[in-house]
């Protein structure tokens, strides 16, 4: 079961994370030159792979205090 599209999508375009996070294109961007979301790039686009994204999220929950309620509705732990 190492094969990644057994687990599902592995890169999302920048549109589909800004859907994903429900943020704006302005506050990707900040967030990439900030080093918090983590992309990628394929010739000219720029992808942000699924990992980053579950990795940013986990990023706001320790942010947070720590609590792990909630992680587990969104399937994070």
């Amino acid at each position: 079961m190492n094969d990644p599209a057994a687990r599902g999508r592995v890169l999302y375009s920048v549109p589909e994370a800004m859907a994903l996070l429900n943020l704006s294109r302005t506050q990707i961007y900040e967030l990439i030159r900030t080093s918090r979301l983590v992309t990628v790039t394929q010739g000219r686009r720029r992808l942000v792979p699924a990992d980053s994204i579950t990795d940013y999220v986990r990023l706001l929950l320790a942010e947070r205090g720590g609590s792990r309620h909630g992680a587990r509705d969104w399937g994070l732990l």
